[in-house]
């Protein structure tokens, strides 16, 4: 009986940790999405006025070059939109970490998921700190006055690892419980 309970709290350890395999996986992926969401920002703000348009793809995707004071899809607070998506975004990514800490890493999915979140947040929380003006915005895309609003690598990363996150969590719903 003694070994069983070694066994499993011996996985439970691994799978709740911040180092090891899962932080590899966890480190390159959020890296890449700093890095890249950053840069493209920085490549658009040194290239572009402010409200440039650019067609990229006829008018389906162009690039304009905007700051988003509020949240995703333009959502604003007023004048105290900056510093309650500055708490909000710490306080996203604190309950991410307890994500991350009890994923084990088996499960590649969710650890992916988790950083790519979390590298979007982070991406879009250094411009909230950097500049009064908001989020560097940027991918425009739509037909005529259809357009979706205004976005960026980060948003992207966030989006992806939101779906991701579901799907994930979905299928750990949907696996028979182990009986025992």
């Amino acid at each position: 009986m003694d070994g069983a309970a070694d066994v499993e709290s011996s996985t439970v350890e691994t799978e709740r940790s911040w180092g090891g395999g899962k932080a590899r996986i966890f480190v390159v992926i959020l890296g890449v999405v700093v890095v890249l969401d950053q840069m493209t920002k920085l490549m658009v703000q040194q290239s572009f006025r402010l409200y440039q348009q650019v067609e990229i793809i006829g008018d389906y995707l162009r690039l304009t070059y905007i700051h988003n004071p509020g949240a995703a899809f333009g959502i604003h607070l007023g004048a105290y939109s900056r510093p309650i998506f500055l708490v909000l975004s710490l306080v996203a990514l604190a309950a991410l970490a307890g994500m991350y800490w009890v994923t084990p890493l088996r499960d590649r999915v969710r650890l992916a998921a988790i950083a790519l979140i979390c590298g979007g947040a982070i991406g879009n929380l250094i411009d909230r700190i950097r500049s009064e003006h908001g989020v560097v915005d940027f991918l425009d895309v739509g037909i005529a006055d259809l357009r979706w609003p205004v976005f960026n690598v980060a948003d992207i990363a966030v989006t992806t690892g939101a779906i991701f996150l579901a799907l994930s969590l979905w299928q750990e719903e949907q696996r028979p419980e182990r009986g025992g």
